[in-house]
């Protein structure tokens, strides 16, 4: 039996999925309402309730643990809570507990996790901030529009010396700074406020929790309001989606300044006592090799990562059979997200798995954004299709209304944003006259006569465009089926073309992969698009590499976890410009 055939036929391992369940209500005009009625839990509503549980529960369980030097600094659920506490009391002793938020500059780190539930434990808002807008040679332009937005009662820093260009900014003088290393003159050491007495948790659900920027990629970002209810019961939404008694295992890198790291992935080792390993490899080819590292001494029971990610790592796993039963042994769930994932480098990932363990592995994404918690909807059955958004979680409904020949795509439940801080104009405007919050994306089905086989994401509404011809160009649908074509040697693409005779595409590189190869790839893939493309609102006529993978510091990645288009094009208009260039210059791919 050949190895594709081996692998179609392999069995799954259990993903310990519940039941999937849906509603629909069909209403006139085409437009639709799916809700999913599966009874999810309140026992926790807010984000200290969990810590609670679990520091009774289960207080020699490791939450989260991070590298130290050689081997791993742990903390238990027990040692989280009686941590926590004593912060909380330290904030309070030194005055900086109230109604305005603890601005946060620090990567991802226990003590970042320490002192973020402290200050929600205390009603006091916490606003993580990307740790590039301190970072040496930061451009501080962001930082003080975020410090603007959120105007903070004090900040927090995990290392002053490293962060000292942010902390320089005039715009925080005089605001008191907690640095767990490398105090200055002035600031407070964050072991200082272990040493009084503990305070009592005090937080009420619906108390803002967290304070989480957008991209910026329609404008200036916003800060969006996260209440402790929010959070705390989007997280029991995901849970409702498993029949799984067992905490899940992570290894996880995203930030927590964006809401995938920040409560998915944080929140959600807390709610379901779960351990969280931190990552600080990132999904480069320079950086990679401390993600591979990690796993060769963790055995995750979940991991997602973005395309890119994936990308190195289906490389390593099928050179490193060593590394593959050790990934593989208890993984129960792959997801990804941040991008489109090709179903070429699934299939290999997959392929491994049958290989090592003999069983593939669900693997799925889902769809959301800072303003639903994050997660709206995601793939909740066994699934090995990749580009699907899934169907609503637990409590959530999702109105689906024909705008433009496509679905507007809403959602109403427990995990969506009151609305953006100091700004009711706007969180007033983003959301409609039954309540549901817009996103501004479109969703179409796998399957028109089945809503419950799932939902693609169908692209930015506002992205689309026409040609200097005025044929209607569909960017989201055109996107997935180039990349889909090319396979696993981009990462993802932005369709260029506005005005203009014809399509081009700028395409992100696989960081894995040769250049060589990747314009291999490219040009066979893409002449094989354009064999079966109709028109020309359906053929590509040139594409170029970018230099370098996007952005999500600069709103080139979404919160929504996709590429802002208009934003890619604007800051890569060179790029646009060369695209288009007669004659054609060197390195761009002609097809025409």
């Amino acid at each position: 039996m050949d190895a594709e055939l081996r692998t179609s036929t392999a069995p799954f391992r259990d993903p310990r999925y519940a039941p999937r369940r849906l509603d629909i209500d069909r209403r006139p005009g085409g437009e639709l309402v799916l809700t999913n009625p599966t009874p999810f839990s309140t026992e926790h509503q807010t984000t200290v309730s969990a810590l609670d549980l679990w520091a009774a529960k289960a207080p020699d369980r490791v939450w989260l643990a991070e590298r130290s030097g050689q081997g791993w600094r742990t903390l238990t659920f027990g040692e989280a809570r009686e941590q926590v506490a004593a912060l909380a009391g330290g904030l309070r002793g030194v005055d900086v507990v109230g109604e305005r938020p603890l601005l946060i500059l620090a990567r991802n780190g226990i003590d970042h996790a320490l002192i973020t539930y402290a200050a929600m434990s205390q009603g006091m808002p916490v606003a993580p901030v990307s740790p590039q807008y301190g970072l040496p040679g930061a451009n501080l332009t962001r930082l003080v529009h975020a410090v603007e937005i959120l105007k903070p009662a004090a900040v927090y820093t995990e290392d002053a010396a490293l962060f000292a260009d942010g902390l320089s900014a005039d715009i925080l003088t005089g605001l008191p700074v907690i640095a767990a290393r490398n105090a200055r003159a002035g600031d407070i050491a964050l072991e200082s406020l272990m040493s009084g007495p503990a305070a009592a948790f005090a937080a009420r659900p619906e108390d803002h929790a967290k304070y989480l920027l957008t991209s910026g990629s329609t404008g200036l970002p916003k800060a969006v309001i996260g209440t402790h209810r929010n959070i705390s019961l989007n997280a029991a939404q995901i849970a409702a989606c498993f029949d799984d008694p067992d905490p899940p295992v992570m290894l996880h890198s995203a930030p927590w300044s964006h809401s995938l790291g920040a409560n998915a992935i944080l929140h959600m080792s807390l709610h379901r006592g779960g351990t969280l390993y931190i990552d600080a490899g990132q999904p480069t080819a320079a950086r990679f090799g401390e993600t591979l590292r990690n796993l060769r001494e963790i055995q995750p029971t979940y991991m997602n990562m973005v395309p890119a990610g994936w990308m190195l790592l289906v490389d390593e796993l099928e050179a490193d059979e060593a590394l593959a039963r050790n990934f593989f042994a208890r993984m129960r769930l792959l997801q990804y997200g941040g991008a489109a994932l090709g179903q070429t480098v699934a299939d290999r990932i997959q392929a491994v798995a049958v290989r090592t363990v003999g069983e593939k592995i669900s693997f799925a994404s889902g769809y959301g954004a800072t303003e639903t918690g994050p997660t709206a909807c995601n793939v909740h059955w066994v699934n090995d299709r990749m580009g699907m958004i899934g169907l609503p979680l637990p409590g959530t409904s999702v109105r689906l209304v024909p705008e433009a020949g496509k679905l507007d795509f809403r959602v109403k439940g427990p995990q969506v944003t009151p609305g953006y801080l100091g700004r009711p104009d706007l969180s007033a405007a983003a959301f409609d006259d039954e309540g549901f919050y817009r996103l501004g994306d479109a969703a179409r089905f796998v399957d028109p006569d089945d809503p419950r086989k799932g939902m693609i994401f169908d692209g930015r509404l506002s992205e689309n465009f026409k040609l200097a011809s005025g044929t209607f160009v569909t960017v989201g649908d055109l996107r997935i089926r180039a990349i889909g074509a090319i396979g696993g040697a981009v990462t993802d693409a932005v369709v260029c073309g506005e005005g203009r005779e014809a399509l081009g595409l700028l395409l992100y590189p696989n960081p894995n992969l040769a250049q060589a190869e990747i314009l291999k790839a490219v040009r066979e893939g893409l002449a094989r698009f354009n064999a079966e493309a109709k028109g020309s609102g359906g053929r590509i006529a040139r594409a170029v590499l970018l230099p370098e993978p996007p952005d999500p510091h600069s709103g080139e990645i979404t919160d929504k976890g996709y590429i802002a288009q208009s934003l890619a094009r604007a800051k890569h208009a060179a790029a646009v410009e060369r695209l288009f260039a007669d004659p054609c210059p060197p390195d761009v791919m002609d097809f025409a």
